[in-house]
């Protein structure tokens, strides 16, 4: 019998696959090609009267600029995509040649935003794409790609602004404690083509937009911030943003006139209804493949939330008493006064935690109905963050699945013939891209065993977390066979989290 670790592997692997370019859009696009051509997206069809053009932005376009080249052939006229640096040497190297075009290819690749921040290399980028979307007409059809990391690859300041000036307002805003959505409400304010102004652009044209969502919640707006998608805020919001961090008196000169000549309210809805946006792939998709798959091997599966965020030790709280409570059952001791202190933790957590779509008492519930023998399998997504106080080496994937391992080893020697000694528990936590943090790890798989071990070489467990340092931990315990190693997937849909649990 495969062991849970094998288990584990496969659903995080089959879970990534459907969620690859090719794979992706393969299942939401297809052409039908007699007389009158059409493109036919998650059933809805859009003729193509006149020119099919594409364009792109974002770390899994190369890979979707890919397959939608195959599946539109004759159709695209021309296309431009704007990927990170040194992309398509890495795919090379990794052996990945489905995801780079043919050498024929119509479409035009453009690399930059190096370290994931604008530069001269994605400025121009973005100005070839401005350029192509304002010279179509009512009859051309613009296939516009997005996925993750698009913001960066998609800078085109209002005319006075500068690259350079922008860049220095985003990061005085940063230094000042703003938030991510903050900075976006005001790179939104003073850009061309963010904030739905690539699809103003486009007008009259139709615009179809596939997006590959790596925000949680998947609102269109805010992924890649929302080139073809009617913003949801305006220049007051911007102005009230850079007052609240004390910025308004010192702007540079072509922001203020930006600014001032700004419309006051947002751009009204039915200057859109020439788009059409649509979600093609997401952490939803991912996980509802994992799930397919659990319970083909025999699991019950429960999924938790796709929307899993907030600081990792407290994350990992959440799961070691969920973990408790589910071995408790195991031992039938669920309904007892243990099995209430753990789910009173588990409430407690919950609320401090506030995780979006996260129904705890429905999920206990249907903990409650499970068949106490089959093993189970509980599924998450979201993306945690990581204060660092440390110089070690790690990423949050890593740094969740060593605290929760070290979490349920501590939970195993405080009760005296703990339940949690008579189940097998595996917990995996990965990022779907293949990257966790500045390691060649997506991620790591811990159990308490792994933990009891390690303190018995005399590992300092808690040492290597205070100093952000898991990776160090995992590669150098047991040879690195914990660590979850899968290489740049070419896609991205934010982290992925599964626990098997087995009396």
């Amino acid at each position: 019998s495969m062991s849970l670790r094998e288990h584990a592997l496969s659903l995080f692997r089959s879970a990534v696959g459907t969620v690859r370019p090719a794979a992706m859009l393969k299942r939401a696009v297809k052409l039908q090609g007699d007389g009158c051509p059409q493109l036919l997206v998650k059933g809805r069809a859009f003729p193509i009267k006149r020119d099919l053009y594409l364009v792109g932005f974002g770390k899994a376009v190369l890979g979707m600029a890919a397959a939608a080249e195959e599946i539109l052939g004759d159709h695209l006229v021309r296309g431009i995509i704007n990927v990170p640096l040194g992309i398509q040497e890495c795919l090379k190297r990794s052996g990945m040649q489905e995801m780079l075009l043919k050498p024929r290819s119509k479409i035009q690749v453009i690399e930059g935003a190096k370290n994931n921040l604008p530069d001269p290399e994605a400025l121009k980028g973005a100005v070839a794409i401005q350029e192509l979307a304002e010279g179509l007409t009512t009859d051309d059809l613009l296939l516009v790609l997005i996925s993750g990391g698009g913001s960066a690859l998609l800078p085109a300041p209002i005319p006075p602004i500068l690259l350079k000036e922008k860049e220095e307002l985003t990061k005085m805003l940063a230094s000042r404690g703003a938030a991510i959505q903050e900075l976006n409400v005001v790179r939104k304010a003073l850009s061309l083509l963010k904030g739905g102004g690539l699809a103003r652009l486009a007008y009259p044209a139709q615009v179809v937009s596939l997006i590959l969502s790596d925000v949680i919640g998947d609102p269109l707006d805010i992924i890649a911030s929302g080139p073809t998608a009617a913003s949801s805020h305006s220049v007051q919001d911007c102005l009230q943003i850079l007052t609240k961090y004390n910025l308004l008196h010192n702007l540079p000169k072509s922001v203020e006139t930006v600014l001032s000549s700004s419309p006051a309210k947002p751009t009204a809805s039915e200057d859109y209804s020439h788009v059409c946006n649509i979600i093609i792939g997401s952490n939803t998709l991912a996980l509802d493949e994992a799930k397919r798959q659990a319970e083909g091997l025999g699991y019950t599966t429960l999924v938790l939330s796709t929307a899993i965020c907030g600081e990792v030790s407290r994350v990992a709280a959440l799961y070691c008493q969920l973990i408790r409570l589910v071995c408790l059952r195991f031992a039938s001791l669920g309904e007892g006064p243990l099995g209430d202190k753990v789910r009173g933790n588990l409430l407690q957590l919950a609320a401090e935690l506030d995780i979006p779509g996260l129904n705890l008492a429905e999920f206990l519930q249907l903990l409650q109905g499970l068949e106490p023998e089959r093993p189970v399998c509980i599924l998450a997504g979201g993306e945690t963050t990581v204060q660092l106080r440390g110089t070690g080496k790690g990423g949050r994937n890593q740094e969740l699945a060593l605290r929760v391992g070290l979490g349920l080893h501590r939970a195993r020697a405080m009760e005296t013939s703990s339940p949690l000694e008579r189940c097998e528990i595996v917990f995996l936590s990965g990022g779907t891209d293949g990257q966790d943090g500045p390691t060649e790890a997506a991620g790591a798989f811990c159990s308490p065993e792994l933990v009891d071990e390690a303190l018995q070489e005399g590992l300092d467990v808690e040492a290597f977390l205070s100093n952000n340092d898991s990776y160090t931990f995992f590669s150098q315990f047991q040879g690195g066979h914990h660590l979850l190693v899968t290489g740049l997937t070419g896609t991205n849909v934010m982290d992925i989290q599964a626990v098997l649990i087995r009396a």
